[in-house]
């Protein structure tokens, strides 16, 4: 279920456009199947349909939806691997995390141990056959 936050400091489009990439790359979201219309999922949110449409604008420049003209947004087949490679460039902001815990005396061994932590948490998700509690 698309959930949004709107004490956030975060803008409302920007925390729906997470939210679908994290559908998709839970595999809630398949390839090339259709996205909820604007006006559909504006009224569920209680939204402006100018903030979906900004969503779906920006997920559009990214690579991860494309539209048809008359029929609506649909998940790219390469959307998983368009937002692993921008995830690719935030790596440097991991580094400088990391480099920031060794500064304030973390442990390496203890950093290793939350990345593999993450890594077995979502093996096990996948492991499921990538469902997920969510529902859209």
């Amino acid at each position: 279920m698309y959930q949004i936050d709107i004490m956030s400091r975060k803008p409302l489009y920007e925390q729906l456009v997470d939210q679908v990439e994290r559908f998709i790359l839970r595999g809630i979201l398949k390839p090339d199947q259709q996205m909820q219309s604007v006006r559909s999922l504006s009224v569920q949110l209680a939204v402006n349909p100018n903030t979906v449409q900004k969503a779906y604008s920006e997920l559009d420049r990214r690579g991860v939806v494309y539209s048809v003209p008359g029929r609506g947004c649909f998940v790219s087949p390469e959307a998983v691997v368009n937002i692993g490679a921008r995830k690719r460039e935030h790596m440097d902001h991991f580094v400088t995390e990391v480099k920031e815990l060794a500064m304030a005396g973390i442990e390496k061994e203890l950093v290793i141990d939350c990345v593999e932590q993450a890594y077995r948490e979502e093996g096990e998700r996948y492991d499921t056959g990538g469902k997920s509690d969510e529902n859209i």
